[in-house]
């Protein structure tokens, strides 16, 4: 066998479609089978364009002897199925007459491919973005039931250490009435007006540095010393506590139901913690919170009750009134003062918006 004929019998057995044709009129001279089974058998006067469309046949024809290099896709259609093929044809002059070499491979599969690994791709960045909106919606809700440094505790070890904290003050507060309201009013009523009531008193809190700790129907308890220490702690819930008192008064001249409420204000030593294991909740418990609780009992509608322990304390930025001594349960005799007002220097020195 002749090494013409074997390179002939090579052209006919690889996997790429490959044909020869003349560069002045694109007629074909040779096709392998893999071409004919791609593109269907070529007539002696069927020309490149018309089997391979989309080619520019005037740049073909112009390109100079072996200079010609072009590379293009190609799709088709083949019983139901889209083909597509890697077109480069490139010059010759082996028999004195300029030849056009024609390669074409199919790619169909790698195009599969990258168009499934795009669509994996695209898949895994819109979970990535869900699973990230997911974890911040997650750490806005944690955020909501505990402070930042506890959150981050808890994100770091999966548990959060119990904490003993000397020097805190307490706000409690709870509406009067509130539940002859909620039983003849509408619920979806009643929401509305403490989510509007206590997101303004979130705001209240957050200026004043102090922490929302939880709210128990229309119960709201805030701390200030923990987690972080404060100093001025006594000041910071008594700011928080005439603001809240003011704000019901500015917000019942424009709304039917007059809110009216009582609060209770504690310093001394309280803990900290997790509280569960599925349904996560941050708690305190301890001495300063069970006083604030009895005095919030104990206080007259729209007053502020403290222990006179407090006063010191307070004296400087604040109005305070002894109003005698209250046998508390659980607690015993303890001497009470009223928080009345601030000090006009106190006033001009507030930051809240109210």
């Amino acid at each position: 066998m002749s090494i013409t004929a074997i390179n002939e019998q090579l052209l006919r057995a690889i996997g790429v479609g490959v044909a020869l044709v003349r560069q002045r009129d694109l007629q074909f001279v040779f096709f392998n089978q893999s071409f004919a089974e791609w593109f269907g058998t070529p007539d002696p006067e069927t020309r490149l364009d018309q089997v391979l469309e989309g080619l520019d046949v005037e740049m073909l024809k112009e390109q100079g002897e072996g200079a010609l290099r072009f590379s293009s896709e190609i799709t088709i259609k083949r019983k139901r199925r889209t083909l597509i093929f890697a077109v480069n044809i490139s010059g010759a002059d082996e028999t004195g007459e300029p030849l056009l070499v024609v390669e074409c491979q199919n790619i169909t599969r790698i195009r599969e491919l990258e168009s499934m690994i795009d669509s994996y791709s695209t898949m895994v960045e819109r979970n990535t973005r869900e699973l990230e909106r997911e974890k911040d919606r997650v750490e806005r809700l944690l955020l909501n039931l505990m402070p930042r440094s506890v959150y981050e505790e808890f994100k770091t070890f999966g548990v959060v250490t119990p904490q003993l904290y000397q020097d805190v003050s307490v706000v409690m507060l709870d509406f009067v009435n509130f539940t002859d309201f909620a039983s003849r009013t509408d619920p979806t009523v009643t929401l509305s007006e403490l989510n509007d009531i206590f997101t303004a008193f979130d705001r209240i809190v957050e200026q004043y540095g102090c922490e929302r700790i939880k709210t128990i129907g229309d119960a709201y308890l805030a701390v200030s010393g923990m987690p972080r220490p404060t100093p001025d702690h006594a000041s910071s819930v008594a700011h928080c506590a005439i603001r809240f008192l003011r704000y019901l008064e500015r917000r019942n001249q424009s709304h039917p139901h007059k809110w009216q409420a009582r609060i209770g204000l504690a310093s001394g030593a309280a803990v900290g913690s997790v509280v569960g294991i599925q349904k996560y909740v941050y708690d305190v418990f301890g001495p300063a919170v069970n006083l604030a609780a009895r005095l919030q009992v104990y206080a007259h509608p729209m007053k502020i009750a403290a222990p006179l322990t407090m006063e010191d304390a307070l004296l400087d930025e604040f109005d305070v009134k002894r109003i005698g001594s209250a046998d508390l349960k659980g607690i015993g005799e303890v001497e009470l003062i009223n928080v009345v007002g601030e000090h006009p220097s106190a006033k001009r020195a507030g930051k809240s918006i109210f």
